[in-house]
């Protein structure tokens, strides 16, 4: 038998992030399968550009470069930038994200685990205010060639009627808004597969199977997927349920977009998410609130990365708030009744 003490053996940032990466994997290979190849030249100019930038700040900093270049979570901020933009965006694009991502957001608050906001998702709102029309760009799941993508990446020509689509979550905004018809009636269009996006049911899959492997790994915990899922599953499945004809079911909303990306991936950032049990509860459920909001009447189709930025400004007060009490204290008081 096991005794206690019980003692876990120590994880590195290096084989925690190694992790990540492997896990984005499978959402990475539907991706590609679905969408296009385009996405792995912009993942690899992405992780070009932060190791660069990571390796250039701590110099500046006069911390040291090797150990912190090769921890690999420059890395994995690049990649879900890169996998939260269009797979055709030009290639300074995600060049400047990344930058943004990296210096301002990452280390002029002071580095690795000192960042208040996701890095990722201050990057992907930043360039869809400032640049809404190449963040809007998306090509038809199986369209368009990875010459053609490759061409449009390193700056051709963008002939926009030939090479974009709208995305499920916009097709379906735009066209209740524009008054076609029911749900339905708009889902008719081609950016609609059999549950969200054509071919984004996939692409979540591989999200799911990766996120899987994350717990199972115990790199992260159920908390915040649970919470996130559930809650833009039971929001979305209440109104579908009160009114089909303008509200898009539950499975609509969890396959389409970003959801599962932002469930096992980008909700669950150790260093800008809540850290208390109930706090991760709480900070996952308002992600899914928020965007499933912005998604229905706001502004942009898909709005879970300003979920996750109005969420990270509340995670102080979620962790004060939340924090289990400490064996031996009732009420904060050691041994009182905290009158």
């Amino acid at each position: 038998m096991i005794h206690s003490p019980y003692v876990r053996k120590p994880v590195s940032v290096q084989r925690t992030m190694g992790l990540v990466l492997v896990a984005l994997l499978p959402g990475i290979a539907a991706y590609v399968w679905k969408i296009g190849a385009g996405v792995l030249l912009n993942l690899a100019i992405a992780t070009v550009v932060a190791v660069l930038a990571e390796a250039l700040m701590l110099r500046l900093r006069r911390r040291p470069v090797r150990v912190a270049v090769t921890d690999l979570s420059a890395v994995v901020t690049a990649w879900l930038v890169t996998l939260c933009f269009p797979p055709i965006v030009p290639w300074w694009l995600t060049v400047a994200a990344v930058l943004i991502a990296i210096v301002a957001v990452k280390h002029l608050y002071g580095g690795l685990g000192q960042n208040p906001f996701n890095p990722a998702m201050v990057a992907y709102c930043t360039m869809i205010v400032a640049f809404p029309a190449l963040m809007s760009q998306w090509p038809p799941a199986g369209q368009l060639p990875f010459d053609a993508q490759l061409a449009l990446i390193l700056g051709g020509a963008r002939e926009l009627d030939g090479i974009t689509g709208a995305t499920a979550l916009d097709a379906l905004r735009t066209g209740l808004r524009a008054g076609v018809g029911p749900v339905d009636a708009v889902r008719e269009g081609t950016a609609f597969g059999l549950l969200g996006g054509r071919g984004w049911e996939w692409i979540a899959l591989g999200y799911i199977l990766g996120g899987l492997f994350l717990l199972a790994a115990r790199i992260i915990t159920w908390h915040m997927p649970a919470a996130f899922i559930a809650t833009l599953g039971g929001v979305s499945a209440l109104f579908w349920l009160l009114d089909p004809a303008q509200f898009a079911s539950p499975l609509f909303h969890l396959a389409s977009g970003g959801a599962m990306l932002a469930a096992f991936f980008i909700v669950t950032d150790p260093v800008s998410g809540a850290t208390t049990p109930r706090g991760k509860l709480l900070f996952a459920a308002g992600i899914a609130l928020i965007a499933w909001l912005i998604r229905n009447f706001g502004a942009y189709p898909e709005g879970i990365a300003f979920a996750v930025l109005l969420m990270n400004m509340c995670v102080p007060l979620l962790d004060m708030k939340t924090q289990p009490p400490v064996f031996g204290h009732r009420n904060g008081t050691p041994g009182g009744d905290g009158r």
